[in-house]
């Protein structure tokens, strides 16, 4: 995927990664998801954004350039993986929330094993970090070489009819702006857990992406 295709408003590019591959080198072969699902964050203007309060260490990724991965480790427990996005200095990302796996899904399932079915192996952004492994030593790396160990791959455009978006998940603050956004009828697509709690697959006051 070129630099450029991501260096745009967070919410072009979230809906722009709807449908491209992630591929990852794992120690036991080439993982690869297709994005089914992914949310939105800006930076000073976004109290959920992990930039919103101003650079640091830990997020420094953030400010660019687009096209590199933000990778954190949440609740001590899991890691999520992010896009970097925007032109560089201007704070901003798009958090992988889900993916269909592409290949060979006995891979995957040897790398899930905890999976129940295969539509869970990446449903979730903890799960997608799991299955495709990636951890805090991916966090700056670049998309967009093809020789990296992480690669982001470009895919004809959705059709905006089968694009849906909502809220965002989990959020203390802005969780009700509409900057998740996913693909319409993937079984992969996470469950949708406001403030931790299970409401069902898509959640309240789901709207279609305007044309």
């Amino acid at each position: 995927m070129r630099r450029a295709e991501l260096a745009e408003d967070v919410l072009t590019s979230a809906a722009r990664l709807l449908g491209c591959v992630l591929e990852a080198d794992t120690p036991d072969g080439p993982v690869a998801v297709r994005l089914v699902e992914v949310e939105a964050y800006r930076g000073a203007d976004d109290p959920a954004s992990h930039s919103y309060r101003g650079r640091t260490p830990r997020n420094a990724v953030m400010w660019g350039p687009a096209g590199h991965l933000y990778v954190y480790f949440v609740y001590g427990m899991h890691f999520c993986v992010n896009v970097v996005c925007l032109t560089e200095g201007v704070p901003g990302a798009v958090l992988l929330r889900a993916g269909e796996v592409l290949g060979d899904v006995g891979l995957a399932r040897a790398r899930r094993p905890t999976a129940r079915r295969d539509r869970e192996l990446a449903s979730g952004p903890a799960r997608l970090a799991a299955l495709l492994g990636l951890r805090r030593e991916h966090n700056g790396m670049d998309l967009t070489d093809p020789g990296s160990s992480v690669r982001l791959y470009s895919a004809p455009p959705v059709a905006p009819t089968e694009v849906c978006r909502g809220p965002r998940v989990g959020v203390a603050s802005a969780a009700e702006l509409p900057w998740r956004f996913w693909l319409d009828g993937s079984p992969a697509v996470s469950q949708y857990r406001p403030g931790g709690l299970r409401r069902g697959r898509r959640g309240p006051s789901a709207v279609r992406r305007p044309d």
